[in-house]
């Protein structure tokens, strides 16, 4: 009696166990798709996604996916991501979409990772065509804008690959973003050593100052229309933001491994270059851009909501 009793028991206790296991599976929520961009300005935002102690915390909430800036939005509007670091003329272009409030990649001066690289015998309003590495269209919407300001509105932009030599021998000038354009800008002594072609290498975030006044904002967080999210997915976005700027020697030491550039090189980019917070300088940098990207035909009409916040209060910590 005492066996079939202990094996009552057991089996009791087990389908007890499979019960409870049963309902956890069936109010688990999914985790929350993030389309998230592999180069090095993103760095500090990704901080508590990549490390510890709270990147097994956030492994649970959250399926970061890696690719290009411009494949981010295609991904929300496709419906195979709920949240991305979109390029900001994506939310002219993509309907619905809505703007985590916090952060941001931007640049108040010059930013040195987005450049229009021309040969310095062909000034901006005589260029019959540039080159561009279209991973950003943030970049090349701004880009645009210029060239109504600089007298050229009509020169035509070739798709390519960010490589710099290709480019220039297929087009009067090049647009490159990202990593590819730090690197550019460091191997410039070496490239006219070894072409003795002079090139000017524009700063289109310190052009864009320059022309406007404005600050030159890249790119935010945005959540695809219907996405299940509350304010504690944007207290993570910016607490990881606020721990990766904690950590910028950390994050000096490892990029400085992945890449050619030099522990300085890479500090004043994350600490001087770029900002990220969406502050209120921000915003306003961001209407003046939907504005003028209108008015040029750049982009279709966008207006910016007055007020930046999540989409719906949190249901539980």
């Amino acid at each position: 009696m005492k066996g079939v009793t202990a094996d009552t028991h057991l089996q009791s206790l087990k389908a007890r166990v499979d019960s409870l296991k049963s309902r956890v599976n069936s109010t688990s929520q999914p985790r929350i798709r993030v389309a998230a961009i592999r180069f090095l300005n993103p760095a500090p935002l990704m901080w508590d996604f990549e490390h510890p102690p709270l990147n097994a915390e956030f492994a649970e909430r959250y399926d970061v996916q890696w690719m290009l800036p411009s494949e981010c939005a295609d991904r929300l509007a496709g419906g195979a991501a709920d949240i991305g670091l979109v390029p900001i003329a994506s939310l002219a272009t993509t309907p619905g979409l809505r703007i985590l409030p916090g952060c941001t990649i931007a640049s108040k001066q010059r930013v040195r990772s987005l450049l229009l690289v021309r040969r310095a015998n062909q000034p901006l309003a005589n260029l019959r065509s540039i080159a561009a590495d279209l991973a950003s269209r943030a970049t090349l919407a701004y880009t645009r804008i210029m060239f109504h300001k600089w007298g050229n509105a009509a020169v035509p932009y070739v798709p390519m690959t960010a490589d710099l030599d290709a480019m220039l021998d297929r087009a009067d000038a090049a647009i490159l973003i990202g990593d590819p354009a730090l690197m550019a800008l460091e191997e410039r002594a070496n490239r006219f050593e070894r072409t003795a072609e002079e090139l000017v290498y524009h700063d289109l975030a310190e052009e864009w100052r320059t022309l406007t006044s404005l600050p030159f904002v890249s790119a935010v967080w945005a959540a695809a229309p219907g996405s299940p999210l509350d304010e504690r997915v944007g207290r993570d976005f910016i607490r990881s933001r606020d721990h990766g700027l904690e950590n910028i020697d950390a994050l000096v030491a490892q990029w400085s491994r992945q890449m050619p550039l030099s522990e300085g090189t890479i500090r004043s980019y994350l600490t001087t270059n770029i900002h990220y917070v969406l502050d209120e300088e921000c915003i306003e940098g961001m209407r003046g851009f939907f504005r003028m990207a209108a008015e040029t035909g750049v982009l279709p009409e966008y207006n910016l909501p007055s007020k930046l916040e999540l989409i719906a209060p949190a249901t539980g910590d």
